[in-house]
């Protein structure tokens, strides 16, 4: 299964992306979801899965279930929409809460052994060449983060340009 997890709204999604995604799990904003509150009940309470019941509880069990996870995020002053992060701040039981070294960085241990390939797709009008900068650093960290082997990165100006390229997917 690869998941693709996007903050356009629906119309923009389905004027711009009208490929068929088969054995894909579309993640888009419900105008559910709640922010993660860190309480560490995901690692605690309920292990795995997030304590929060709005729909966006089980990120860690649909990230080990995935081959590849694809983003669409306008760029945000070089990181995220806040819906996009917090679907990732919701992905933190997809890892134990124990540490280990890494690259000389303390990172949390794998919870699933499975090897997620990224590609992130940034789209505005706007994006400095500063925030492209700070995007790349931030998705190579979650890349670290979540153990990632292979990922891309892309930056549009417009949902135009970034159709081409996720439909070329």
């Amino acid at each position: 299964m690869d998941i693709l997890i996007h903050d356009l709204k629906d119309e923009e999604f389905q004027s711009f992306f009208s490929k068929a995604y088969n054995n894909v799990r579309i993640i888009s904003d419900t105008g559910t979801i709640r922010r993660c509150i860190g309480c560490f009940g995901c690692w605690i309470k309920t292990p795995g899965k997030c304590v929060l019941k709005d729909g966006y509880g089980n990120m860690g069990e649909l990230l080990s279930k995935s081959e590849k996870v694809t983003i669409i995020s306008r760029c945000f002053y070089g990181s995220y929409s806040p819906f996009v992060k917090n679907v990732l701040d919701r992905s933190i039981p997809y890892l134990l809460p124990f540490f280990k070294i890494k690259n000389n960085e303390t990172h949390h241990k794998r919870r699933y052994q499975n090897n997620i390939e990224l590609d992130v797709h940034f789209y505005g009008e706007n994006i400095t060449a500063e925030e492209e900068e700070t995007a790349k650093k931030l998705v190579k960290a979650n890349c670290t983060n979540f153990y990632v082997k292979n990922y891309e990165i892309s930056f549009s100006k417009s949902l135009e340009e970034l159709s081409g390229k996720v439909n070329a997917i």
